[in-house]
């Protein structure tokens, strides 16, 4: 079924507030019952994205393709998959929608509705972890969908899960999902300056994986089958 472009911005928006709208409001649960310790409010972080991806994939998918990132988006419409224009307003549904998101999530903590993060996340080691973060996550993506579009869902957050552990910066993997978060001064916030070197690693991440899978599958459709999406 093929839905008109105001329903897929409108799952756009929608899932990519439940998206943030999880990362924030699990990370101001996971501090608040951790006691201090860090480790143990990063896993309840983890769990809680892990397990809203894979819910939101299937929820949204069928609608919009559930691409929920921006760096998704750009890498759908380089390979065809959606035209510029409707790309463009993709990613505007998605970073209004990430940003309604942490306003909820405050909302329904009790804080004041926005905050400024002073969480600083600075540093080449961060900005070389968001490459990495969303390099694979790409390649998960393409991977799956060319081959396994069924698998992409549970692939996606198995491999978010995952990489909240192995990369210094915990994976944000998202241009929406970053600036949703520097307006949220919680654990799961960072800091407006630091905000750019991380967009631009995970553009430059999600180019280069799209770039190795038109390499790799050369004679499979250039574009992603119907479900693409991210932290």
């Amino acid at each position: 079924m093929k839905f008109n472009l105001r329903a897929r911005l409108t799952a756009e928006f929608v899932g990519s507030a439940f998206l943030v709208a999880a990362v924030v409001g699990s990370g101001i649960m996971g501090e608040r019952l951790a006691g201090g310790n860090v480790a143990i409010a990063l896993l309840a972080n983890t769990i809680a994205t892990g397990a809203a991806l894979v819910a939101l994939i299937l929820t949204f998918g069928p609608i919009s393709g559930a691409h929920l990132n921006p760096a998704v988006t750009v890498a759908d419409a380089i390979e065809h998959g959606i035209a510029w224009p409707d790309a463009l307003a993709y990613m505007a549904a998605q970073c209004a929608g990430g940003v309604a998101g942490a306003i909820v999530a405050h909302l329904m903590f009790g804080l004041r509705w926005y905050s400024v993060s002073t969480h600083s996340r600075h540093g080449w080691s961060l900005v070389l972890s968001e490459f990495v973060a969303t390099f694979g996550l790409l390649s998960v993506i393409w991977g799956c969908s060319r081959l396994r579009s069924g698998a992409v869902p549970f692939a996606v957050a198995s491999y978010i899960t995952a990489a909240y552990w192995f990369t210094s910066s915990t994976s944000f993997a998202n241009p929406a999902v970053t600036i949703a978060r520097c307006l949220s001064d919680t654990f799961a916030g960072i800091q407006p300056a630091d905000v750019p070197l991380f967009i631009v690693a995970q553009l430059t991440g999600a180019l280069a994986a799209t770039f190795l899978f038109r390499w790799l599958i050369p004679n499979l459709p250039a574009h992603a089958a119907e479900v693409l999406v991210s932290h």
